[in-house]
């Protein structure tokens, strides 16, 4: 397999964004946790610092979808 431009595009896209993400995840529980949030400002936590999380997900979906109705 060669590594061309397109390839490492992808696999940072596919790979390397979620491991980031679960990482931002990570950060996020041991933020709440250090700061004592509670129940409620832990979720509000993730509610807001996860929000680009979901929107990189739903991006993701548009553009799989839109893209299949091009190419018919």
């Amino acid at each position: 397999m060669v590594l061309t431009d397109a390839t490492f595009t992808k696999l940072g896209l596919y790979v390397g964004i979620p491991i980031a993400l679960i990482f931002l995840f990570f950060i996020i529980w041991e933020l709440a946790k250090e700061s004592k949030a509670g129940r409620f400002g832990t979720i509000m936590m993730f509610v807001i610092l996860g929000g680009g999380f979901v929107s990189f997900i739903i991006k993701e979906v548009l553009v799989y979808f839109i893209g299949h109705e091009m190419r018919k």
